[in-house]
């Protein structure tokens, strides 16, 4: 075990403990928003009922999301400070503006949102809430432009300043607008607005097998359910499709280590699960005879490039690679029948409601959807080894030189422990939550005395400082 080998250990376990909570947030924002607009629109108090409930786990998710977050930005300077320094020029500006159009956006109107529900009238909450959700899409749309520089550079120059080398922004909009942003931002998306639905479709059909709050039960899952029956066709048939098309096009010894071709050959099977062996250069399993040569080149006949045509010690780990990434294909599939079969039980004369099994199913999708989240994000991290700036630098080359072994490994040691118990409080708050249900809609006749509205906020405030009624 050396050093490097430590330091990915531990960016690993960070980053993927926290990438559980970002696609939960946005996910559940869309929902949020989607309640706020049915609040305005109707008038129902079960709408906003809904809203106050759910915006109490937003909290919970939003609050863990941050503390996660911090975490990554620190391990730049500890554990890759090399990495840190060859990006610095580019990544500060990416996160420098993230800064003043996520963050900011966020921190203004979160108190509104979490602490107003009750205070706010339907229309200033939807605003508030709205705002949030666009900050945070905001913040994910630069993190990907930053990873996905990292993926698919360009829109730079490398200068040696005397200590090393240096990449230099040429071209801002290269940079942000790399060949991989645009299908990597549709595919995160969706797979987050997945994971919020299937969130709220667990918790719906958990009500429902207790019996409890029926009503706004299966209102959670008449929200959810299309929009993740959607998504998931989407996700599969036009995202994903799109992703693969780029790594064809940018990453192509990715490509092959993702479906284990070691020779370049036509009419390329794409498998559905299998297993590959990197050092006898095979792979078997169940495939779909010249399904990858299409999907990549819409040609069944199309040369699939394989890993020998390119240098050994470039490969991915390509057993580790392979597995993951159908694990997340799978799990798409498997995404498109629960839904099918979820909608069609739905509309055959309601029968949804008193399929326990069906309902079972529900209730576990959030565990599944956040697995294929995790599996697409390894897929991408490790299918891009052994480079951290694709072709420019590597990872043993941007590891901090003067972190020792036994540093790492106590530092490991301490988030492994620490990450526990944070994830063990977090399933008691969110159990807690979930468990207490949806509190008795607020006094709608009180909320609707409150001002709606920017400008009758401050005609409210003028008549009082005015000594007016």
């Amino acid at each position: 075990m050396t050093t490097e080998m430590l330091h990915r250990i531990q960016f690993g376990l960070t980053i993927s403990f926290h990438f559980i909570f970002p696609p939960m947030s946005l996910g559940v924002g869309l929902i949020l928003v989607i309640l706020g607009i049915k609040s305005v629109r109707t008038g129902d108090p079960k709408w906003r009922q809904l809203s106050l409930f759910w915006v109490r786990i937003y909290g919970l998710i939003f609050a863990m999301g941050i503390a996660t977050g911090i975490v990554q930005e620190f391990q730049f300077g500890t554990n890759w400070s090399e990495y840190s320094r060859f990006v610095g020029n580019i990544f500060g500006a990416l996160l420098a503006a993230e800064g003043i159009f996520a963050f900011m956006l966020e921190g203004g109107f979160l108190g509104l949102m979490l602490f107003g529900g009750s205070r706010l009238g339907n229309k200033m909450w939807l605003f508030a809430t709205t705002m949030v959700v666009t900050g945070a899409t905001f913040s994910a749309t630069w993190i990907v432009m930053a990873n996905s520089w990292m993926q698919t550079p360009q829109g730079y120059e490398v200068k040696d300043v005397g200590q090393g080398t240096q990449a230099f922004m040429t071209s801002f909009r290269e940079v942000v607008f790399t060949p991989s942003f645009g299908p990597r931002i549709t595919h995160l998306l969706a797979a987050s607005w997945m994971v919020g639905a299937s969130l709220v479709m667990s918790v719906g059909a958990y009500y429902l097998l207790k019996k409890r709050h029926v009503d706004l039960a299966r209102t959670m899952i008449r929200v959810a359910l299309p929009i993740f029956t959607v998504l998931a066709v989407l996700q599969v048939f036009v995202f994903g499709a799109n992703q693969a098309v780029e790594v064809t096009n940018e990453q192509p010894e990715k490509l092959a280590a993702m479906e284990g071709v070691y020779e370049s050959q036509s009419c390329a099977p794409m498998y559905l699960v299998g297993w590959t062996n990197p050092q006898n250069e095979t792979t078997t399993g169940l495939h779909i005879p010249c399904l990858l040569s299409f999907l990549s080149y819409q040609d069944t006949d199309a040369t699939v490039t394989g890993l020998e045509a390119f240098p050994k010690d470039q490969w991915a780990p390509a057993a580790l690679v392979f597995q993951v990434y159908h694990l997340m294909i799978d799990l798409g599939m498997l995404f498109i029948l629960i839904g099918a079969v979820a909608c069609g039980l739905w509309i055959w004369k309601r029968k949804l409601w008193q399929n326990r099994w069906m309902l079972r199913v529900l209730v576990g999708s959030i565990v599944l959807t956040q697995l294929a989240t995790l599996s697409g994000w390894w897929t991408a991290e490790f299918g891009r080894q052994p480079w951290i700036v694709w072709h420019e630098l590597t990872t043993s080359g941007a590891q901090s030189p003067n972190v020792t072994f036994s540093q790492v490994a106590f530092s490991i040691g301490m988030f492994v422990v620490l990450y526990t118990l944070l994830f063990i409080v977090f399933l008691r708050l969110l159990d807690r939550q979930i468990k207490a249900g949806p509190e008795p809609p607020p006094d709608m006749e009180e909320t609707a005395s409150l001002p709606d509205s920017f400008g009758e906020v401050f005609r409210h405030r003028s008549r009082v400082s005015s000594g007016g009624d």
